[in-house]
């Protein structure tokens, strides 16, 4: 079952570690502030990767690549990478130390039958044994090939799909299971609209792209030579993949665009179980519900895309039962290509891998292996992995510097000059009840129930996607669990959740290369603080800001307030949608609004903290730096990364995160310190007039 989409996350944010440097004697909190100043440490480095900078680039025309020119002329991208930089180093240092926790379960010979080291091992084990999947061949899908296949007629596909949906097999639509949106003390399933082998309804409906038209072409090709390795005769599959393609662009016609996805009023459709006929007739709605289970554990659902599935009855009536067929089969294969033998494996590579993201090259098979084992077996690894890797004062650390950034916020909303005093109140009521996780959670999830074979890697994988299943389904009708966590503590990433009202920082983000214990406060105010600031900052986004306190949409703005924001949301979305990363190709300024307002707010409520922290005392000069240059340099060079075109197409497409090197010019030219500290004057081409500035919160 997919998780509903909605959850904010971090992507290549780098949260890091280093909390250590901005605490170990960093000077005052925003709580100390209060009684008093603390003075600042003494500091032994600036922080900054001098010998990644470019002078021959001002900082006031091009501040991203005065940073990290050198870097970006001397570093090529990995040939197994679509993207290189230091959230991507990061999360490739962590592999290794996966890698060797779990080689050691795997090597226990004293392992307990059922044991987290039994699953994490012998999981790991049977995605290595290449030889029995070259014998196993096709056989491990054969039953659910053979289910497809067995199709009598169309009233057979609700089922069909059900089953899908538990498998975590691509289909049409699916569900999952959150808060109600309306009513945060409960559970609810949500159908939304899926279906689709490509990342964007793009591919599908604009021909005129020539780029976009290749990939589709491509991508019909790819599915041809998967169906062609399943058995099917060239022309039979050749014909397939076209009727495969023509339904897929059918679904991408009737789909809700990206944008229009973020909007969670518009995406809120409660509909009582016996309605649902009224949106899709003459769908076996009955045995749908039954199959996944939900038949007596909702009274209504909630569907995010109405519309759509309105349009899928005319698809289900005017779609051959026969393209039906391929299309499930060919989902089959598609979802378990990774864990069948070379030969498919190889072909799911060449199309994901080469020509959607312009990776010349596989990852090593121990990758792999490490990626699908941590997808089944997440928390069960990462209980491992914090005892090895995250020592306990981190976590104590990074707590107290969470709260300096919401003290840092509260401040600033009070002192906010756009924004009514009864909407003031109402904010800082929502940023009183912020939940805070670092690291792991403080209750492990329970795995003891999934089987995990050593010999049999796709009903590992199929069975590690049904225990999942039924761990959210069981979810209905039980109380919110708010010791949930949505990421594993190996992940390197981050995220807000508006329905929870909470941040969220896993473990593996806390540690080098993002930590300096010896830089100066100020590099890491600008790094750390300012990604703090960000998620702190989501939920007053144009999407979190729809949320209250307790995570129910709510309305809680006056109507000047809303009209003010909307104004100020207006100017983010002009300045972005003029950034081309890609010749041709710009920034969506509406589907990266949410992202676009965190990083400019975070920065901002990270800038007041870093002054906080100095208690009124002047920073020092390292380098020849002064305290302000190197705040905005630490949050410039965290953005220091190189990305395929094709890569970077897809995020453009797909992706609510501006490309990293607009994140960096992109905020910073709204920031009035930073033209202070770079001299930056009218001419200059990071230089913005004080009224095209957004200051938002």
């Amino acid at each position: 079952m997919r998780p509903k989409l909605g959850r904010t996350t971090l992507k290549a944010h780098v949260i890091s570690a280093w909390t250590l440097a901005l605490l170990a004697g960093a000077g005052a909190t925003c709580a100390q502030a209060e009684d008093g100043p603390a003075p600042a440490r003494t500091v032994r480095a600036s922080g900054i990767a001098v010998a990644n900078m470019d002078p021959s680039v001002r900082a006031q025309d091009d501040f991203f690549s005065n940073l990290n020119g050198k870097w970006l002329a001397s570093t090529a991208i990995p040939a197994d990478k679509a993207s290189w930089g230091a959230f991507e180093k990061l999360d490739d240092d962590t592999k290794p130390q996966l890698r060797a926790i779990i080689e050691a379960a795997a090597a226990d010979t004293n392992r307990a039958p059922g044991s987290d080291a039994q699953r994490i091992g012998d999981f790991y084990a049977s995605y290595m044994d290449e030889a029995r999947l070259e014998q196993l061949g096709l056989a491990p899908l054969q039953a659910e090939l053979d289910r497809v296949a067995a199709l009598r007629g169309k009233q057979d596909i609700a089922a069909l799909i059900a089953h899908f949906n538990r498998q975590g097999f691509t289909a049409p639509y699916a569900y999952g299971v959150h808060q109600d949106n309306k009513d945060s003390t409960k559970y609810v399933a949500d159908l939304f609209q899926d279906g689709l082998g490509l990342p964007d309804r793009d591919y599908y409906l604009k021909p005129h792209d020539a780029k976009l038209a290749a990939t589709l072409a491509k991508y019909q090709q790819h599915v041809a030579r998967m169906l062609a390795l399943a058995g099917h005769d060239q022309a039979r599959a050749a014909d397939e993949a076209r009727a495969i393609v023509a339904l897929e662009t059918a679904m991408a016609k009737i789909q809700w665009s990206k944008v229009e996805l973020r909007d969670p009023v518009k995406a809120y459709n409660k509909v009582a179980l016996d309605q649902l006929p009224k949106l899709l007739p003459g769908y076996d709605w009955t045995s749908y519900l039954q199959q996944t289970g939900l038949a007596g554990k909702v009274d209504y659902v909630i569907v995010s895309q109405p519309s759509y599935l309105k349009g899928m009855a005319r698809l289900l009536d005017q779609t051959p039962l026969a393209t039906w067929q391929a299309y499930f089969q060919w989902q089959v294969i598609h979802a378990n290509a990774p864990y069948l033998s070379q030969a498919f494996a190889t072909e799911n590579f060449a199309f994901y891998g080469k020509v959607l993201s312009d990776v010349p090259e596989q990852q090593p098979r121990w990758k792999r292996a490490v990626n699908a084992t941590d997808n089944a077996l997440g928390e069960s690894l990462g209980k491992l992995y914090v005892a090895q890797h995250f020592p306990p004062e981190r976590k104590a650390r990074m707590e107290q510097l969470v709260a300096n950034l919401l003290a840092a916020y509260k401040q600033s909303i009070a002192t906010l000059d756009w924004m009514s005093p009864a909407t003031k109140e109402q904010a800082q009521a929502k940023l009183a009840k912020f939940t805070t996780k670092i690291g792991y959670p403080n209750k492990w999830r329970d795995y003891s129930s999934l089987v995990v074979k050593r010999d049999d890697l796709v009903g590992n994988v199929l069975r590690a996607n049904e225990f999942a299943y039924e761990r959210q389904l069981a979810k209905l009708g039980q109380p919110i669990d708010r010791e949930e966590w949505g990421m594993t503590p190996q992940t390197v990433n981050a995220y807000y959740n508006p329905e929870m009202n909470e941040i969220v920082f896993p473990a593996a983000i806390l540690q080098p290369p993002f930590f300096d214990a010896d830089a100066d406060d100020a590099v890491n105010y600008g790094a750390i603080g300012a990604v703090i600031g960000h998620e702190i900052s989501h939920g007053f986004d144009d999407q979190g800001a729809q949320y209250d306190g307790d995570g129910n949409l709510r309305d809680w703005w006056t109507a000047a307030d809303h009209k003010q924001f909307a104004a100020k949301s207006k100017m983010l979305v002009r300045q972005y949608s003029a950034f081309s990363p890609v010749k041709g190709y710009h920034v969506n300024g509406a589907l990266t609004l949410g992202e676009n307002i965190a990083d400019n707010s975070g920065i901002a409520i990270a800038y007041k903290a870093y002054q906080i922290a100095l208690g009124g005392q002047p920073a020092p000069v390292i380098d020849g730096l002064t305290g302000d240059q190197r705040f905005y340099m630490g949050f410039g060079q965290v953005w220091r990364s190189k990305i395929r075109d094709a890569q970077q197409i897809v995020y453009l497409k797909s992706d609510p995160h501006s490309p990293d090197r607009f994140r960096a010019n992109g905020t910073v030219r709204n920031q009035a310190p930073f033209y202070a500290a770079f001299g930056v004057k009218p001419g200059d081409k990071m230089y913005l007039p004080p009224k095209q500035r957004v200051s938002m919160w």
